[in-house]
């Protein structure tokens, strides 16, 4: 665990389990639960939210939730 750290965000474009374990309860889990999407990786990226825009704004509102 990341001790003094409260607001984590874990990128994982597989499956979001186990990752509970270092967000803890006030992080965000970015991840993918389930099976069968299909297009290019572009596109997947995308549509799941693994953007560098999407990516910030996860931490950003992270970061508002304190206030």
């Amino acid at each position: 665990m990341l001790p003094n750290v409260q607001k984590r965000i874990a990128v994982e474009l597989g499956v979001s389990q186990g990752w509970e374990k270092w967000v803890g309860c006030d992080g965000k889990i970015l991840g993918i639960d389930h099976f069968g999407a299909s297009a290019p990786y572009q596109i997947i990226l995308e549509k799941f939210g693994f953007t560098v825009e999407n990516i910030v704004k996860t931490g950003k509102n992270l970061l508002e939730s304190e206030k």
